[in-house]
């Protein structure tokens, strides 16, 4: 690389970036960093009280570099909080993060998109065809990205709640067969915990783990549907809820929600219709109409043209 080539401004960006690189390289070496969490310490103490099958996640006793990383940008972003509407989504997604951890990912998604953005300039500087306003692209790919992450977090909890609801009349009516063969509710959540593999029994093993571990089963059961926020799950379980606490059949009750939700997937299926016929109309209008318009006319204008007829 001759002399000549290499800018201030481009020299300033090297220099800078290889400054942040050695200070994050020296971050993540402190003792607070690599230190191993509460829970990773806790954790093979707990896990043959609150799984003892083992369905969760395997906690491995040593922090990899990605776990150290998450864990700095989670503290430098704890400050920044996080709303209702992200815990919801999160909890929607199932992502095993809280709000300061998804603010930390936003902020490493960020980081990349300016570190991105630098490599552009510094590429422009150097092939001599830098200007001021190409100064605007790393923060311009720094907001991309931590909007991209954002619509990836609602795109995932859309998902998961479409597919939570799709599997819910099933679950519905497998627990009320396993209750009308004379099982008791949580055998039968048990049952459906070990045989399924969906999204829904996914929850439904975390609530037994609450169990597991001394919460009530009503408790555990009502913080599943406000961890959710699904209309017909929350509904069949505060009408489970309401059975237990009542005394109420129980069997009868799932029945009645399985058929309920049914219902509900049916209407659901049918206004998406209903908005899809209407996206159908967006080609027919502007593409095939006018296609059928020209072939009806352009042979008149032709012959026109030529004075025939």
């Amino acid at each position: 690389m001759s002399p000549g080539l290499l800018t201030e401004p481009a020299l300033a960006v090297i220099l800078g970036t290889t400054l942040g690189v050695g200070v994050c390289l020296l971050v993540s070496l402190a003792p607070r960093v690599s230190a191993p969490s509460l829970v990773r310490r806790v954790a093979p103490y707990l896990r043959d009280v609150t799984d003892p099958l083992g369905l969760g996640p395997a906690l491995s006793p040593v922090p990899t570099l990605r776990e150290a990383v998450r864990s700095t940008f989670a503290r430098v972003a704890g400050a920044v909080g996080g709303s209702e509407s992200l815990d919801r989504r999160l909890s929607q997604a199932g992502w095993r993060l809280d709000a300061a951890a998804f603010r930390a990912r936003q902020l490493a998604w960020a980081l990349a998109g300016l570190a991105a953005g630098g490599l552009l300039i510094v590429a422009a500087a150097l092939a001599g065809r830098f200007t001021p306003p190409a100064v605007i692209v790393a923060p311009v790919l720094a907001g991309t990205a931590v909007v991209l992450c954002d619509a990836r977090l609602t795109w995932a909890a859309r998902g998961r709640t479409r597919r939570i609801e799709e599997e819910l009349p099933t679950v519905l009516d497998f627990l009320a067969l396993c209750l009308s063969a004379g099982e008791g509710i949580l055998d039968s959540l048990r049952r459906v915990g070990e045989i399924g593999s969906g999204e829904l029994t996914g929850e439904i093993r975390r609530a037994l783990l609450a169990v597991g571990t001394g919460e009530p089963l009503p408790d555990a059961l009502t913080a599943l549907g406000r961890r959710l926020e699904v209309p017909a799950l929350s509904r069949a379980l505060d009408q489970v809820v309401a059975a237990l606490e009542r005394g109420a059949p129980l069997a009868h009750v799932l029945q009645a929600q399985a058929t309920d939700a049914r219902e509900g997937a049916k209407r659901a299926l049918i206004e998406q219709a209903g908005r899809k016929e209407i996206l159908m109309l967006i080609p027919l209008v502007f593409l095939i109409l006018p296609l059928s318009v020209l072939y009806a006319v352009f042979p008149g204008i032709f012959l026109l043209r030529l004075g025939i007829g």
